[in-house]
């Protein structure tokens, strides 16, 4: 897995994990599904620091994203 995809796949669970969370604390429900995909993500997104050879910079944020979406689609 190259660090772009890893990027891309850390923010979107980020961004589901967060929701899952706000709903959780809002429901006062426990946290059981928020904090396994929170340190999933986390996880990815440290990958894709640590293995990223230029870093990655806010601005860079939706190149990759692009970049990888259209890896993807035909």
């Amino acid at each position: 897995m190259d660090s772009d995809l890893a990027l891309v796949v850390g923010l979107i669970v980020a961004g589901l994990s967060v929701i899952s969370f706000l709903s959780a604390l809002s429901e006062r429900r426990s946290l059981r599904a928020a904090l396994p995909s929170m340190l999933l993500a986390a996880a990815f997104l440290s990958y894709a620091w640590f293995t990223s050879p230029a870093g990655y910079s806010i601005s860079d944020i939706d190149d990759v994203f692009y970049g990888v979406v259209a890896r993807f689609l035909p």
